[in-house]
């Protein structure tokens, strides 16, 4: 258990996935949309064709970035690709990690387990290992939360 617990209200998120997908994305539409300005087009379809595509990968990756964890005094927000989901901290029973594990999943009273994806240790393994041991230990705190995972 951690010796010192994060203040309420805290945001978990895989900040420096988000920085390269938004880096990303950005510069692929700057890249689609210079070149869909500048080549000669036999229509303004062709030049609008660019534009969009770079839009599109951006929205892409911009969807990508989304999922974060919040946790304040009631529970936890998990927000993943696109859904949202508020859990009271009686529902969270253990917040799970292992290795290989793609991102944090919670196991929650109703038997199920939900995929909490602003917890993941892509790029940043140590920075998701602290954040599930503080989502853990603030689980363990508020709620009903085990120490088995």
């Amino acid at each position: 258990m951690m010796s010192e617990l994060p203040a309420l209200p805290v945001t978990f998120r895989p900040t420096r996935t988000r920085v390269v997908l938004i880096s990303v994305g950005v510069a692929v539409f700057a890249v689609l949309t210079l070149i869909g300005l500048t080549i000669p087009a036999s229509s303004p379809g062709e030049r609008v064709s660019f534009v969009f595509t770079g839009l599109l990968f951006l929205g892409v990756l911009l969807l990508l970035s989304r999922p974060h964890v919040i946790a304040d005094e009631g529970g936890v927000t998990v927000v993943n690709l696109t859904t949202r989901r508020r859990l009271e901290w009686a529902e969270v029973l253990g917040v799970i990690l292992r290795p290989g594990d793609p991102w944090v999943s919670l196991d929650l009273a109703d038997g199920t387990n939900l995929p909490a994806m602003g917890i993941q240790p892509g790029i940043a393994r140590q920075q998701a290992i602290a954040d599930a041991r503080a989502l853990r230990a603030l689980a363990e705190k508020h709620g009903t939360g085990d120490t088995v995972h």
